[in-house]
């Protein structure tokens, strides 16, 4: 065969078929095997390629062993071949059958976890996200899948394979902030540990280049012709030169879903949008399409699904009239104020399309609710502890819907250890009115402390307007007429003892409160203020008319994220009475959980001979609060005064104070409150720990 670059010696001087030669040069060209040989010792072959295959030459007989033998050879055209090895007795055995098969499955390397196998411990870096703003690189860990294997790893592999993921991370976040070119790469090298006896750590580095900031450099807005015509643009707060950022253009774009419904275009649809990148300049041409939908105008009120109200009904809950501009707002407040009443297991509001052109050329939009009835009935309760009023459990049951549309009926027990009651009351919520509510009450109660024990019967009828859970009103007032008849004990100072006396009651209380906090039962910022007045007539014998009034204010100032400072201050005077002339029950008293933590309920002000409290004609309370929590827990140190008084103005000479400390449990219904005081100054009798157990903040 001829060596690879050069030609076969031709001439006289050729070798001849079988010559062997050798040169005494190792670099000769001639051939170690001549082409006359080669060739004769290839088998012939044909030229029909349609030919069918030779057969082999048999084999020689190779002869049986017996089935003991162990090993055994085979020969093949004269060679043989090494034996097989020992035969397996299994290969001779039948198959199992299927039905008895063992399924389970082999259990694989991979499938067997070592505990002694060691853990790859390794560090994180990042280089270059700081330089596209320093929020970034705070989100990039965040959502590192470097990070969240705090360190540790099984394998050298899985380290690179997080590397890998954050590569593609910090690519998409720097391209969110408009970094188009932005390139990422991760590397790995080993630490050794000063410990020899250690195994080394790995150090994973993620290393981002963000390249250029992308800006806009057009903003066209395709949409139909809208009323003002530049209305769409006007609400897309974007700019020309402003970085293509993801969340400042998508924020944009929710910005023309959210204000267009509030602005007469109930319908409109924010299309897809386009951004043409210009890697010469670097800049985007943004373009979007926006379709508005018809101008429409509020037209009328239909109603489909379970009939929970009627149409008449439903008339009183809108805040706009037929015919006025739509304002996705007022739709929004029209859900809200049926979610209230509390009478739905769903409800939904929704605009729909009448084709019904008006004058000013809007399009009539009418509001279809769809109602799906809930359950009427309801059960509720409360209970709390205090020192001085001891357990205290009320209950409730109530049917919303028992006299259409709205009338309730509501039955109550109170059952506690200083009181018991039984009452019953009607309501009708939104009478003749969104959130006015007329409410008919009578009840029967016995309270026994240590101021006075009374037998009470009562009748009450009240007009309200009301806050509800879903819409905090910064204005509520109620109003209405009360007939209370009641056996009390009172201390006669002529007599020198306790005697009975029934007395007749005739009162019109009310009030008025200004309410700009910022929730209902867990506020955090704002203040209120409350004032009540109630003409009353006591007959006892003879009839004596009397004013009663307080005023309330409290504050709630955030200091940070976590604590809020909170205070009150309430007084409250009984003008045209004597203080014996009064039902005990109708008297001013301090003390308790409500008033000054620290003293009994209702136990401080004058006292009688025997050191019972027999309550003024006056009251005056201070408190402050320091309201931290974290998570669902709260930690609340807090400071109260006050004290009740004989004359029938308050004043500053006698406070009494009290201090402590409480826990809050915060719950989706409000917080629990365990507050736990003692009194500053306290006077002979009072006792050294006061204990209170209730729902919801102390004010």
């Amino acid at each position: 065969m001829a060596k690879p670059g050069t030609a076969p010696a031709k001439g006289p001087d050729a070798p001849k078929p079988g010559d062997q030669t050798q040169s005494a040069d190792p670099r000769s060209d001639a051939p170690i095997v001549p082409d006359a040989e080669f060739d004769s010792a290839l088998p012939p072959l044909s030229s029909d390629l349609n030919a069918p295959l030779e057969p082999m030459s048999a084999a020689p007989a190779v002869a049986a062993t017996p089935a003991t033998a162990t090993t055994s050879a085979t020969t093949v055209s004269g060679d043989v071949l090494p034996p097989t090895g020992p035969a397996d007795p299994q290969l001779a055995q039948p198959l199992i059958p299927l039905s008895s098969f063992d399924t389970t499955p082999l259990q694989t390397a991979a499938d067997i976890k070592d505990k002694d196998a060691p853990e790859i411990r390794y560090e994180t870096a990042t280089k270059g996200l700081d330089k596209a703003g320093s929020g970034l690189e705070a989100e990039y860990k965040a959502l590192s899948a470097l990070a969240e294997g705090k360190g540790k790893a099984a394998n050298a592999t899985q380290v690179a394979a997080r590397g890998r993921e954050d590569e593609a991370l910090a690519v998409r976040l720097l391209k969110s902030l408009g970094y188009y070119d932005a390139t990422a790469i991760s590397t790995i090298e080993t630490i050794p540990d000063a410990d020899k006896t250690k195994p080394a750590r790995l150090k994973a580095t993620v290393s981002a280049q963000p390249g250029r900031l992308y800006s806009l450099s057009s903003i066209t807005v395709q949409a139909n012709a809208t009323t003002p015509p530049d209305l769409v643009r006007q609400q897309l707060p974007l700019k020309v030169g402003d970085p293509i950022e993801a969340a400042r253009i998508q924020g944009a774009e929710a910005n023309v879903s959210l204000t267009l419904p509030q602005q007469g275009y109930p319908f409109v649809k924010v299309g897809e949008r386009d951004i043409l990148l210009d890697d010469q300049t670097p800049t985007g041409a943004y373009t979007l399409p926006v379709d508005t939908g018809p101008r429409a105008s509020f037209g009328q009120l239909r109603t489909e699904g379970d009939p929970v109200f009627n149409l008449e009904h439903l008339g009183l809950f809108p805040r706009f009239k037929a015919g006025e501009l739509y304002d996705n707002r007022m739709t929004d407040d029209l859900r809200d104020a049926l979610v209230a009443t509390s009478q739905f297991s769903t409800v939904s509001v929704e605009p729909v399309r009448t084709g019904t052109v008006n004058a000013d050329g809007t399009e009539q939009v009418d509001l279809l609710v769809r109602q799906s009835a809930g359950k009427p009935r309801s059960l509720g309760g409360n209970v709390g502890y205090s020192t001085g009023q001891g357990f205290r459990a009320e209950g409730t049951w109530q049917h919303r819907n028992l006299f259409p549309y709205e009338g309730a009926l509501i039955g109550s027990v109170i059952a506690g250890t200083q009181e018991q009651g039984l009452s019953g009351t009607f309501r009708r919520a939104n009478a003749g009115r969104r959130d006015r509510t007329f409410s008919l009450t009578a009840g029967a109660n016995h309270s026994n402390y240590d101021a006075y024990d009374a037998f009470t019967t009562s009748v009450g009828v009240r007009w309200s307007y009301d806050s509800t859970p879903i819409w905090q009103k910064p204005l509520t007032y109620y109003y209405g007429g009360e007939l209370v008849g009641t056996n009390e004990s009172v201390y006669d100072f002529t007599q020198g003892k306790d005697v009975r006396r029934t007395y007749g009651i005739v009162a019109l209380p009310g009030q008025v409160k200004f309410d700009r906090s910022d929730s209902l039962l867990n506020p955090t910022k704002g203040y209120r203020l409350t004032l009540n007045l109630s003409p009353e007539t006591s007959v006892q014998g003879s009839v004596k008319p009397y004013i009663r009034t307080m005023i309330e204010g409290t504050f709630y100032y955030p200091v940070s994220s976590s604590i809020v400072i909170a205070g009150r201050a309430k007084a409250g005077s009984i003008q045209g009475v004597d203080r014996d002339d009064l039902a005990p029950s109708r008297r001013y008293y301090g003390g308790g959980g409500g008033s000054v933590r620290g003293y009994g309920y209702q136990r401080l002000g004058p006292f009688d001979p025997n050191g019972n409290p027999v309550g003024g004609r006056s009251l005056n309370e201070f408190a402050l609060e320091a309201r931290y929590r974290f998570g669902d827990f709260g930690i609340v140190p807090f400071i109260d005064a006050g004290n009740s008084y004989e004359s029938s103005t308050p004043n500053l000479s006698s406070l009494r104070y009290g201090a402590g400390i409480g826990g809050r449990f915060y719950t989706s219904f409000g917080p629990m409150r365990f507050d736990v005081a003692t009194p500053l100054n306290p006077r002979k009798g009072d006792g050294k720990i006061a204990l209170y157990i209730s729902i919801g903040q102390a004010f």
